[in-house]
């Protein structure tokens, strides 16, 4: 099983932003940290979530555990509904994404859990500025 970890970062809201993947386990460690541009926090963190499928599913797995501390992430991946129509694009893709694994979980963790994804997110949006 695959352990991603993901964070998204904006410093302001919006702002320049950057994501942070980190994926452990079937013998991966894999550290991600991009700049996206300007952008808002919510935006950033889905963002994250389908880089670090995406990732995921280059490492050829077939269990995925996503961990984020984004409560509205867990929320519209769990629920598979977004009423905000700019954020639709980035569901679909992130479905799209999780039906490819046979077996996927989301769960949220507490900031301090987070830390790996939260470094990497944040040191992303320096690299951007």
């Amino acid at each position: 099983m695959l352990e991603v970890y993901i964070d998204g970062a904006s410093a302001g809201n919006p702002g320049p932003s950057g994501i942070g993947v980190f994926i452990k386990g079937e013998g991966h460690s894999v550290q991600i940290s991009e700049f996206i541009g300007e952008t808002n926090n919510h935006i950033a963190e889905f963002t994250a979530l389908i880089r670090g499928l995406e990732e995921a599913k280059k490492l050829d797995t077939t269990l995925v555990s996503v961990r984020s501390d984004s409560k509205i992430v867990v929320a519209f991946i769990d629920k598979q509904y977004v009423k905000n129509e700019e954020y639709k694009p980035f569901l679909e893709k992130a479905i799209e994404l999780i039906n490819s694994f046979d077996l996927f979980f989301i769960k949220w963790i507490p900031d301090n859990e987070n830390r790996a994804a939260d470094t990497l997110a944040r040191q992303a949006i320096q690299k951007g500025k």
